[in-house]
């Protein structure tokens, strides 16, 4: 875990209040509800095991039941001692399930398999093997048809898996290439050959932006950096406001982990002309994004237009226009459970709104007590309960861990 906690550091998070977050969506990241029944269910294995074998039912629809009540388990508790047991079985079966299922099908086991890296994460070698393993059949998959739901699915569930399972750069670097595939297609071929329609595009951004906020600005070059600022930049100007939205918190992020000011002033003072282009193209760059971000900000709407979506725009882009003028990031308070945190990065931002939303209703629960979310986000729970249970490191090593009380 500590090799990766170091570039997600200081990361505040959100309770069960969706008020207040600013964040692009996908539409595959469905809210789930989680009922008392459903706790109790869950309160040993044999739910879990049940839900397995309905996996290997010939009917879509009984495996889709079966997906359901799983993706509310690993919501509602952490399921250490299910998955050191049948974390493979369960892994090989919803990828089957996305080889020959329904668009629900899929989504559904998609979100299985992130859940099932978020709960293994302790434990670095069995989240990379998630990840490995996940890579041909998502790769297969995302060349297969073209329907909004499964490509969303399984860009969020990639990008998941590869923050908690992504042991170095270059295995983070391949996942955001495959997501940013689908932002632009004529890059690669592992997409399908019609452009993606509006649902996959702002979905594939969003994915790809939340890996970026793992990265070094300073081991990616300065010509994905220009050729992504170009891109997203002309979706600025996009109809659709959740694709705007997206863009915009791209470039954020990209301005904020890119450190482009210290490119810019590294490259004047050189006498390389290519070099001095390329000064005055980015200049150029951030000039036009700098416009189109003020009048974002000061949108007056038009009609039939969600006043909700619109303030999120506005609200964004003024802070975004704010960190790109004067440097501040969007610094906000938040509370989840009786504990208040705070975000003051991009990065921070993105990380959290991507992860509350995958996570759904079990975020808060996570967050409480599952020890690989509070190493990435340093962060401890004041209010502790004796009784919880115990959550394993590893196979053979426990720690007893306190629930906090709301």
């Amino acid at each position: 875990m500590g090799k990766r906690s170091n570039q997600r550091k200081n990361v505040a998070l959100f309770d069960s209040d969706d008020e207040g977050s600013v964040s692009s969506s996908s539409t595959a990241m469905s809210e789930l509800t989680v009922t008392p029944e459903t706790e109790e269910l869950y309160a040993g294995d044999k739910g879990l095991d049940q839900c397995l074998d309905a996996l290997f039912e010939k009917r879509g629809s009984t495996r889709e039941k079966a997906l359901s009540l799983l993706i509310d388990g690993f919501a509602n508790k952490l399921q250490h001692q299910f998955v050191e047991n049948k974390c493979i079985t369960l892994l090989n079966q919803c990828h089957n399930s996305i080889k020959r299922g329904s668009s629900k099908e899929i989504n559904l086991a998609s979100r299985v398999i992130g859940m099932l890296a978020i709960t293994v994460g302790y434990e670095d070698t069995a989240a990379h093997e998630v990840l490995e393993e996940s890579i041909v059949p998502f790769s297969q998959a995302l060349k297969s048809g073209s329907d909004s739901l499964k490509i969303s699915s399984i860009l969020d569930c990639l990008a998941v898996i590869t923050f908690v399972g992504g042991s170095d750069t270059e295995a983070t670097e391949r996942s955001m290439q495959i997501i940013w595939q689908f932002v632009n297609p004529k890059l690669g071929s592992n997409v399908v050959a019609s452009k993606p329609n509006t649902t996959i595009l702002t979905a594939a951004i969003s994915a790809w932006t939340f890996l970026l906020t793992t990265m070094d600005g300073c081991n990616l070059n300065s010509k994905t950096w220009q050729e992504s600022i170009s891109y997203l930049s002309n979706l600025l100007d996009k109809d659709d406001r959740m694709l705007r939205i997206a863009a915009g918190e791209a470039l954020a992020v990209i301005f904020e982990v890119g450190n482009l000011e210290k490119i810019l002033d590294e490259a004047k003072g050189s006498s390389d002309s290519s070099m001095r282009e390329k000064v005055i193209h980015l200049q150029g760059l951030k000039g036009k994004i700098l416009n189109q971000v003020r009048n974002l900000s000061a949108e007056a709407g038009g009609k039939g237009l969600a006043k909700k979506d619109l303030n999120s725009q506005k609200n964004l882009f003024r802070e975004i226009l704010e960190f790109l003028e004067d440097g501040y990031g969007p610094e906000t308070t938040i509370k989840i459970g009786a504990d208040v945190l705070s975000i003051a990065t991009w990065s921070q931002l993105i990380q959290v709104n991507f992860l509350k939303r995958f996570l759904g209703g079990g975020f808060v629960k996570h967050m409480q007590e599952n020890i690989f979310l509070q190493d990435v986000f340093d962060f401890t729970p004041k209010k502790k309960n004796i009784a919880n249970s115990d959550l394993y490191l590893s196979g053979t090593e426990k720690v007893r861990v306190n629930t906090p009380i709301e």
